[in-house]
């Protein structure tokens, strides 16, 4: 009953964030210069019309009646039209990006959680030494080293020495090269990308596994394991990582969080159809509803995240499990 409890309190936080989150995107676009109907109406349009143009869009009643209005939208999925172009339904433009990011995202914290709990791992049984040296000099390179000086970085690389091997003396994707599907030559052209966005994330879950593992090392329980002559292997795989795992699983959800942001910088420097590119551009052309958009189901996208570690961590460490029933 008090697991259930607390999963109903998750919810509700989420709800309010999610909510706060909405606001927050509104008010935003209440302060920046211009309005809708400035956008719409175009740069050679008379004041006349625009006016005429914001009292047809309603922009000329109060903010909280439009923020409420613009909520009981958003709860039904209508997140508005886009304000250039064809007017697209933003929850169409939403649909078609999507899941390019989310593969994106996906992928590359797969990939950062692999590399943080090896490395981590294999830093805390070397600790002091020169494995646990080399894996403090990689993680501090992650983390210091931006995505946008990484991408450029890992772009020349591939440009100028192993463009020929992965996709062909050409340039582009030789399909005869590596296979007929062209699927997988899309997977290909993530590979610079996933590596990018997924370098920050490795190299903190690298450093906390680390600090996690030699705390754990250190216990009463590990000795025990050890006097009771418990295979090397088993000891750090069942015993310490089982229990040093907890943080590093906690802070995968704020890793997802930071994988969403910088996909931002990481889709608009390698061109990728995905959500982050998209709020850039509508950033730059002023297109708020799009903007909006975007902003909310990234955000409902690390709420849902966060909720799913929260209901792990039980499923992994009995004492929370036992505490909340």
């Amino acid at each position: 009953m008090r697991l259930a409890k607390a999963i109903l309190l998750r919810l509700l936080f989420g709800v309010v964030s999610l909510i706060f989150i909405t606001f927050v995107a509104f008010i935003a676009d209440e302060l920046a210069p211009g309005d809708a109907a400035t956008v719409r109406a175009g740069e050679k349009a008379t004041l006349a019309q625009i006016e005429r143009l914001r009292r047809d869009m309603g922009l000329d009643r109060p903010w909280h009646v439009r923020y409420v209005e613009t909520l009981g939208k958003m709860s039904r999925g209508d997140f508005g039209e886009s304000y250039l172009g064809i007017r697209e339904p933003v929850i169409d433009i939403i649909k078609r990006n999507l899941p390019m990011t989310m593969r994106l995202a996906m992928v590359a914290i797969l990939l950062a959680v692999t590399i943080g709990l090896t490395l981590g791992t294999l830093a805390a049984i070397y600790e002091n030494r020169g494995a646990d040296r080399a894996v403090l000099t990689l993680s501090t390179f992650g983390v210091t080293v931006p995505a946008f000086v990484l991408g450029p970085l890992l772009a020349i690389l591939f440009n100028n020495y192993l463009n020929d091997y992965i996709y062909g003396s050409s340039g582009v994707y030789v399909a005869d090269s590596w296979s007929t599907n062209r699927r997988q030559a899309d997977w290909l052209y993530l590979i610079l990308p996933v590596v990018v966005l997924s370098a920050r994330p490795a190299a903190m879950l690298t450093r906390l596994t680390r600090a996690s593992m030699i705390e754990t090392m250190q216990q009463e329980f590990i000795r025990t394991a050890v006097a009771k002559g418990v295979p090397f292997r088993r000891l750090i795989i069942k015993h310490a990582l089982r229990n040093a795992i907890l943080p590093v699983v906690t802070a995968t959800g704020t890793s997802f969080g930071f994988l969403l942001t910088g996909s931002f910088v990481t889709e608009s420097f390698f061109l990728l159809p995905g959500l982050g590119r998209e709020t850039i551009e509508a950033i730059k052309q002023t297109n708020a509803p799009v903007v909006q958009g975007c902003i909310i189901v990234t955000g409902l996208m690390f709420l849902a995240i966060n909720l799913i570690v929260d209901l792990l961590l039980p499923a992994l460490d009995p004492r929370i499990r036992e505490a909340q029933v």
